[in-house]
């Protein structure tokens, strides 16, 4: 791997392969294809965890499964608006899904980001106990 200063010149991030190697280029063309949805998911994941207070609710409802805005609220010591604007974006992504129980509505992460979530959060604790 070459080093580059903060003085290179767009010529100096050149690619200089000598050799190409098709199965190489053919294998992960194949393997993003393959991996596209699933890597999409992550990419929506990241770019919503982003944000610490997102990724607090996402955490939050990782480990209760439901909780209302009050409970979110009370959790973060945030205003309504301000966890409600942040359950939009997630349930806009398709994050987070609802359910009305009551007069008061409940929200989950979905199934099909559950997973993905699971996998960072579970890695997280693990990491703190070791």
């Amino acid at each position: 791997m070459t080093s580059h200063s903060e003085n290179s010149s767009d010529s100096d991030l050149s690619c200089r392969r000598t050799k190409v190697d098709p199965i190489l280029i053919h294998n992960n063309r194949a393997r993003l294809l393959y991996e596209g949805e699933r890597l999409d998911k992550l990419a929506d994941i990241l770019y919503m965890t982003g944000n610490a207070v997102r990724l607090k609710i996402l955490y939050l409802l990782f480990q209760e499964e439901k909780l209302c805005v009050c409970d979110l609220t009370d959790i973060l010591g945030m205003k309504i608006p301000a966890v409600s604007q942040h359950l939009r974006k997630l349930k806009d992504a398709a994050m987070v899904t609802t359910r009305r129980q009551g007069q008061t509505i409940y929200y989950s992460i979905t199934e099909e980001y559950r997973y993905y979530v699971e996998v960072f959060f579970n890695r997280m604790m693990k990491h703190k106990s070791s």
